[in-house]
């Protein structure tokens, strides 16, 4: 929201004057999204910037007048959100955060910190059906790296701990985190739950990373939110959301937690290390 705020602002549209931004929440599960799609939209806004799959798909579910710009979304087309990604298509355009393949690359490089683990937890909300595609990639990854792979869905805080205090009490154990906004709001007890229990983890966002997360291979968050600033500047303008492409993530951070590989006893392999973009002493 910062980024976004920012970038609008550099467009020319300033807060209190010519634009109000309101902020929803649907972090909690499905129900509060649809919640918090139903509330935007009776404030009969003149365009809704969505993040993440389920609240695009909230979003789109509750209204096919307004303009919709997304972000942090891994397969709008196998989603249903857009026709292309070329020609979107009706009132709903946006920015891909990941294509399916990052899955096994999540997969690889938890490896190469953690060389010792032998199976693999992906952790995923239950309501982003993007969970499937991440899937195949990861398993496909686990067959050439001849690691076991399971799946791990949570609902709420609830499943959320008790799947981490599961993994803790087994041996040799990895954790992917997968992208959801469900994962991102419970990042703290995410990131406080693995350290407690020593299960060596990879992230799909850099805050978890830079709160004492382990690792993290994440795209672009803040520039992806500048490009959504830039996308709802022009609808603002008079652009109709089918003549603006779907656009795909080029950038991507690798950033390692040294305090967090010291508090797992995990030396980092050097050439991870020199790949890193961000090293947090």
């Amino acid at each position: 929201m910062t980024a976004f705020r920012g970038f609008v602002r550099q467009a020319g549209w300033i807060e209190g004057q010519n634009i109000q931004i309101d902020f929803q929440s649907g972090a909690g599960g499905p129900d509060q999204m649809r919640s918090a799609a139903a509330a935007l939209i009776g404030l009969s806004p003149d365009v809704i910037v969505s993040s993440g799959t389920p609240a695009t798909k909230a979003a789109q579910d509750a209204t096919r007048s307004i303009p919709i710009v997304f972000a942090n979304v891994a397969d709008p087309v196998g989603t249903g959100i857009v026709s292309s990604l070329a020609k979107p298509g009706g009132t709903i355009t946006g920015f891909v955060n990941y294509d399916y393949p990052m899955g096994g690359k999540w997969l690889e490089t938890l490896k190469e910190i953690a060389p010792g683990v032998s199976r693999f937890a992906v952790m995923y909300a239950v309501s982003n059906p993007s969970f499937t595609g991440f899937m195949r990639e990861i398993e496909s990854a686990a067959t050439r790296l001849q690691v076991k792979i399971t799946a791990t869905p949570v609902r709420n805080e609830a499943d959320i701990e008790s799947s981490i205090e599961l993994l803790g009490r087994q041996p040799n154990v990895g954790l992917i985190v997968l992208p959801d906004g469900l994962l991102i709001g419970h990042r703290q007890l995410i990131v406080g739950l693995v350290g407690q229990n020593k299960v060596p983890t990879i992230y799909s966002e850099r805050v978890f990373a830079s709160i004492g997360g382990l690792i993290s291979y994440a795209y672009d968050a803040v520039a992806q939110f500048g490009q959504t600033a830039s996308y709802v500047d022009r609808i603002l303008k008079g652009t109709k959301p089918s003549e603006l492409p779907v656009q795909e993530s080029v950038r991507f951070e690798l950033v390692v937690n040294l305090q967090a590989a010291k508090a797992l006893g995990i030396a980092v392999p050097s050439p991870l290390l020199a790949r890193a973009d961000e090293v947090i002493e």
